[in-house]
């Protein structure tokens, strides 16, 4: 049973592949570009939510 589960989670993980497929490739080519400052703000605000993180996990603490 534990195999068969596994396989029908497979054929739908590839099920579901196979229908975003169309929009994955519309989307790499005609999706937005990034500007210059765009990977700094990115790694700015995934700096903030580490910090955030790190606030909340020492109040627990």
């Amino acid at each position: 049973m534990e195999l068969a589960l596994k396989i029908m989670v497979a054929i739908a993980i590839g099920m579901m592949l196979f229908a975003m497929w169309p929009a994955y490739k519309y989307w790499s080519q005609n999706g937005p570009k990034a500007n210059k400052g765009d990977w700094a703000n990115v790694i700015f605000i995934l700096g903030l939510v580490v910090l955030f993180v790190s606030l909340l996990i020492m109040l627990v603490q």
